[in-house]
């Protein structure tokens, strides 16, 4: 039976293995983006700290991560025929080998239901944005959405699972009050510019913008200029959004905003390599300066989060303004 599938295909059938990889456990790390969530959530709603809510949050990324997977599960697989035209991509199970779409159907059912089985332990405010991450992944793969196709509109529907993984984390902790609107803008926009930067840096690895466009439909309509360009339109938009809510929440704030700049540019840079690692995010931690740079933001951020400094509060003073 193997070797009729591989005289008929000239792929190999694929393995367990094959099916454990396209599920990108690798690419959990992406959930870091609910910790912020977390912490704000904690400051915002004056929730004690404790091994309950810990334990909570620990669920609450397992719960997410799995959703990510089944999302990746169906990414790869639905991807499969347009990877082949990657110079690197076409490497990948999905692409390389031979695989069952009913096990895959499974796999993706499988991921989902415990996802959402575990976020519905947490509260029914996490399962709704949980169900919500599960619905975007379709939206972005399945026909007749698809929206990776679309240029512009793929960046932007890819993106949105970073406010939501921004309000997974929120959920993790309370479900008394909203986040700010200003943070989940910037966060949206903040992923966007990410996720930019690596097309950038797809487009550019590709080098032919015919075979660029078999490998993703959105890349007939786009060129290196245009993303650049769009890639700055979304970092001074989560700037700008930024800007609102460390004005208006936590004047502290202002002092970490230096730091951002230089990781937008630093992150650009990195994009504008020859074949960059920002095509695979998961191999960022190559990067080891800027993986420091992101840990000392990380430091300064919780600094800012919960030690006070009374002294900025005259930057928000009209009085003062008004005196002088």
């Amino acid at each position: 039976m193997q070797e009729a599938v591989e005289a008929t295909t000239g792929q190999s059938p694929a393995g367990i293995g094959d099916y454990a990889a396209i599920a990108r456990v690798d690419h959990w790390f992406k959930n870091v983006f609910m910790l912020p969530g977390c912490a704000l959530a904690i400051l915002l709603s004056d929730t004690a700290v404790s091994l309950d809510l810990l334990g909570k949050i620990l669920v609450g990324i397992l719960a997410t991560s799995l959703i990510a997977s089944a999302n990746y599960t169906i990414n790869e697989w639905l991807d499969a025929e347009f990877d082949r035209q990657h110079p690197t991509k076409k490497h990948r199970p999905a692409a390389a080998k031979t695989m069952s779409g009913s096990l895959v159907l499974t796999q993706w059912c499988v991921l989902a239901i415990a996802g959402l089985g575990l976020g519905a332990a947490i509260s029914m405010y996490f399962l709704i944005f949980a169900a919500a991450l599960l619905i975007m992944g379709i939206i972005y793969n399945v026909r007749p959405f698809r929206s990776k196709e679309r240029p512009y509109l793929d960046v932007l529907s890819e993106s949105i699972n970073n406010p939501l993984r921004f309000m997974l984390g929120w959920a993790a902790v309370t479900s008394a009050i909203l986040p700010p609107s200003s943070i989940l803008i910037a966060y949206w926009f903040g992923g966007a510019y990410l996720m930019t930067v690596k097309r950038y840096a797809e487009y550019r690895f590709i080098g032919d913008p015919s075979r660029a466009a078999l490998y993703r439909r959105s890349f007939e309509f786009y060129s290196e200029s245009s993303l650049l360009l769009s890639a700055v339109f979304y970092a001074i938009s989560s700037s700008l959004f930024l800007g609102v809510f460390l004005v208006k929440y936590r004047i502290e704030f202002l002092l970490l905003f230096p730091f951002l700049a230089v990781l937008f540019v630093w992150y650009l840079w990195i994009g504008l390599k020859a074949d960059s690692v920002t095509q695979r995010p998961e191999k960022l931690y190559k990067e080891t300066w800027f993986v420091g740079y992101v840990a000392l933001v990380g430091v300064v951020t919780a600094l800012l989060l919960f030690v006070d400094l009374p002294w900025m509060e005259v930057l928000m003073d009209p009085h003062i303004l008004k005196s002088s």
